[in-house]
């Protein structure tokens, strides 16, 4: 099933198509939307909405992601890291991927409390490629140096489908506000400045004090 705004685009462009032939004239409409380019347009407007109101709500029916235009958007996780679906998805995919569900979910979670959290950048390609610059990553997989493709197809689709339900704002919040976390087999320096929210197998996670 089409998303709605995926079917109002195609029955404008069908109807220009229509209107050109019946005129006996050569139709100048565009070419509708891809899927791909609809799922980005809406990831755009859901971003703007977790930025705007400081807050992650189930967005309405008409602007949620379908499965179908996330997975049309980087199908092999092979895309440019530069749209909100891949950078959120890639970025699920390299913190946890061989683990099992809960664990994506948290890291979900911790980047998009991120992206609702003023003291962090307005994007979530920008919070996922925070650091770079200076060489001091957030995300260790982004400037560890290796490829950033995904090679397991069923663990990406994974990652993509919770970077999906996360974007809608359909996704639970497993942390309780954690904005950073780490593996168990660690134990960095930052963390004894912080609240501890939450335990997965896989991670601890963490939030300011206050």
């Amino acid at each position: 099933m089409k998303a709605p705004a995926e079917r109002g685009y195609r029955r404008l462009a069908i109807g220009l198509v229509l209107a050109g032939l019946l005129s006996g004239g050569p139709s100048s409409a565009s070419p509708p939307p891809t899927k791909a380019e609809i799922a980005k347009q809406k990831a755009v407007q859901l971003e703007r909405r977790v930025v705007e109101t400081d807050e992650i709500e189930p967005a309405p029916e008409a602007v949620r992601l379908t499965s179908e235009g996330t997975e049309a958007v980087d199908p092999r996780g092979l895309a440019p890291l530069d749209d909100a679906i891949t950078c959120l998805a890639r970025s699920i995919y390299w913190e946890a991927k061989g683990t099992d569900q809960r664990e994506m979910q948290a890291v979900a979670n911790v980047i998009m409390n991120r992206l609702g959290n003023p003291e962090f950048p307005s994007s979530l390609c920008d919070i996922v490629q925070q650091g770079s610059e200076s060489g001091h990553c957030q995300f260790s997989w982004w400037c560890d140096g290796r490829p950033d493709e995904a090679n397991e197809p069923d663990q990406y689709a994974a990652a993509r489908e919770m970077a999906r339900r996360a974007l809608n704002g359909t996704l639970p919040d497993i942390t309780h506000g954690a904005l950073f976390f780490h593996h168990r087999s660690i134990s960095p320096g930052w963390m004894s400045t912080l609240v501890r929210t939450a335990r997965t197998r896989e991670f601890n996670f963490y939030r300011q004090p206050g």
